[in-house]
This record gives C-alpha cells, structure tokens and sequence, in this order.
C-alpha cells in the first residue's frame, strides 16, 4: 500500500464531485461568503473525525472484539454498494437534491455522512490497523484527499456551471467504476487472511 493509493482511494470515497449537488442544495440560501466559510468549517469537521479514527479506531475495534478480517470484508461490502450507488444513482424526480434548510447546517448532513461517512471511516481505520506503524503516511495522504475535497467543494458554483450536471455525473459514475474495483479488491484480500 502507497501513499498515492491510499490518497486516491480515500478521495474517491469523499467523491466531492458526487457532493456538489448536495452542498449546493444545503447553502444555496446562504450569502457566497458564508458558503465558503461553511464549506471549510464542515470539511475541517470531517478531516478531524476521519484522523480520530484513522489514530484511535484499533482501540474502537478491539473494544468490541473486531478482527482485521472482518473489518476487511466489511469495507469491502460498504465500499461496494457506495460505488454501485455512484454508477447507478437513484432516480429523482427534479433538479433539487435536498430543499434547504432553514439554517446552516452543522455538522450532519455535510461533514457527516456526505465527506465523512462509515466507508471512509471503516477505510481509514483498515489502514490503521494493517499498517500501525505508517500512520503519519496516512494521515498525509487523508490530508491530500482532504484538500483536493476543499477545491473541488469551494468551486462547486464555478464547476457546476462550467461542467454542467452532465460532466459531474459522467465524472462520478467513472469515480464509482473505480473505487468498484478497489471494493473488490478489498474483498478479496479480506478472504484471503481467512
């Protein structure tokens, strides 16, 4: 396992192109400004859960009497149907993803589960738990995933515009063709430890 896969792997899972839609129902009320400001502050929500569980999930896992393979085919599973809802997302009746809310949201639905959700939670603490000693890796190799999330969410207006819902959906289904491959894989390798 590289740094550059593991980046790439937890960037396909945050999938901020697939999130555009979504952050941009959730703050369309909201001045440009302050969409910015919130769209920072909930990403740096969800980095600081995933690095939670990137440094304490072994102790999570071992109170609850958890093995690696079972956190293997697990996050293969939930990996799995993430990237089959990214191929073949659910049909919707308009345009509107979510009607707004009358606030700004903290914390859940933007932070959690959208960029922080159980896949990138149960992947970040495989890694831990398969190679402790290379934490520091990981966490850099979050914080690039993190980062490019940050861009693509801060430009959500511009891309959306420029791309069109086309190109976004074209670009999220090759996202989720990707990380199918990557669920597989994960299977496989969690049966093989049995």
């Amino acid at each position: 396992m590289t740094l550059i896969t593991v980046f790439l792997t937890i960037l396909l899972i945050m999938d901020p192109f697939g999130s555009i839609p979504v952050f941009l129902s959730q703050l369309k009320h909201l001045a440009p400004g302050r969409r910015r400001l919130i769209i920072v502050r909930e990403l740096l929500i969800a980095l600081g859960i995933l690095a939670a569980f990137l440094w304490f999930g072994q102790a999570v896992l071992s109170g609850l009497h958890l093995d690696q393979q079972a956190l293997q085919i697990s996050g293969g599973v939930i990996l799995f149907l993430i990237a089959l809802k990214m191929i073949f997302p659910p049909e919707t009746n308009g345009p509107a993803v979510e009607t707004p809310p009358p606030h700004e949201p903290l914390i859940v639905p933007l932070a959690v589960p959208l960029v922080a959700g159980p896949s990138a939670m149960a992947y970040v603490i495989l890694i831990s738990t398969q190679y402790p000693d290379r934490r520091w890796e990981w966490l850099i190799g979050l914080a690039m995933a993190w980062a490019v999330s940050v861009l693509v969410l801060l430009m959500a207006d511009a891309l959306a515009k420029v791309l069109g819902d086309r190109v976004i959906t074209a670009i999220e289904r090759l996202m989720g063709m990707i990380l199918t491959t990557l669920a597989v894989q994960m299977l496989l390798d969690g049966l093989k430890m049995g």
